[in-house]
C-alpha cells in the first residue's frame, strides 16, 4: 500500500528533501529550481540512512517543516534509494510526501521497481546541465501547480 500524501501551496518556500550523494548534482538541482523561479528550501541527505533518519524525525516532530517533496537518487552509499522507497512503503515510522526518483539509470527494471515501491514519478537526470532547469520547471508546474493529492488522513 502506498502512503497517502498531502499537497499545499502557499507563500512559504517549498520544502524539498534532496537525497543525492553527488555534490555536483546537488548544486545542479538547487540551481535548476532557483533558475526556474521556484522558491525552495532544500534539506540534503547524502545517503539513504540520512534520508530515512530525516523522514523519521519529520514523522515524530510535533512541528514538522511541511516537507512537500522528496527527490531521490537510487544509487546511494550505505542504504540505496530502493531501500528508502521500501521503508517509506512498509515502515509505519517513515512517511513522506510525493517521492520523485531522479537518477541516471534508464534501466527498465529500475523504473518498474521504483513504481512497485510507490515512487510517484521517475525522472532521468539529463546529461546537459542546462536541462536541469527544465526539470525544475516541470516539477514545479506539475507537482505544485497542477496535481491534487489525497489528504494525509485518507
Amino acid at each position: 500500500m502506498c502512503i497517502p500524501v498531502t499537497n499545499h501551496r502557499d507563500t512559504e518556500p517549498i520544502q524539498i528533501l534532496l537525497v543525492e550523494d553527488n555534490p555536483g548534482d546537488v548544486r545542479l538541482v538547487e540551481e535548476a529550481f532557483r533558475e526556474a523561479g521556484v522558491e525552495t528550501t532544500f534539506h540534503t541527505a547524502h545517503d539513504g540512512d540520512t534520508a530515512l533518519e530525516f523522514l523519521r524525525d519529520q514523522r515524530a516532530d510535533v512541528d514538522p517543516s511541511d516537507l512537500s517533496l522528496v527527490l531521490l537518487d537510487l544509487n546511494l552509499p550505505r542504504t540505496s534509494g530502493f531501500d528508502v522507497l521500501e521503508a517509506i512503503k512498509t515502515e509505519p515510522d517513515v512517511s513522506a510526501p510525493p517521492v520523485l526518483v531522479l537518477t541516471s539509470s534508464e534501466a527498465t527494471e529500475d523504473i518498474a521497481r521504483s513504481y512497485e515501491l510507490c515512487a510517484n514519478a521517475y525522472l532521468t537526470k539529463p546529461s546537459d546541465p542546462d536541462e536541469f532547469t527544465e526539470i525544475g520547471r516541470a516539477v514545479e508546474a506539475f507537482w505544485f501547480d497542477e496535481a491534487t493529492l489525497p489528504p494525509a488522513s485518507a
